[in-house]
């Protein structure tokens, strides 16, 4: 099992910015790709970006240029760093962890099997 808390987030006006953390923990928590996503009211739920466990990256195109995915592997937390905020970025975020070590920059649900509880970001 692997358990994910979210936090930082919060209410921010458009233009500015905002950094969430994920603290992860449980099995094999370290060598799993993982990732942010968010959920809008009245929208499905859809990815953000992820990162593997090399590194690597990848954005929904909405984002690219504005958020930054990164995570401190001592610590195992998980970091998604949010400028430039616009008002559609509105959102339950989510943190996940997949069941693989690498997702290739894919930002498909399905491969993403532990999920936290959500943090809400709300840009005015």
């Amino acid at each position: 099992h692997v358990q994910l808390v979210e936090s930082g987030g919060g209410s921010v006006q458009a233009g500015g910015s905002l950094r969430l953390s994920c603290a992860a923990s449980g099995y094999a928590s370290s060598s799993r790709a993982m990732g942010w996503f968010r959920q809008a009211p009245g929208k499905e739920r859809a990815g953000v970006a992820v990162i593997d466990t090399d590194g690597s990256t990848g954005y929904a195109d909405s984002v690219k240029g504005r958020f930054t995915i990164s995570k401190d592997s001592a610590k195992n937390i998980l970091y998604l760093q949010m400028d430039s905020l616009k008002l559609e970025d509105t959102a339950m975020y989510y943190c996940a962890a997949s069941y693989f070590s690498s997702v290739e920059g894919r930002l498909k649900e399905r491969n993403f099997g532990y999920w936290g509880q959500g943090t809400q970001v709300t840009v005015s």
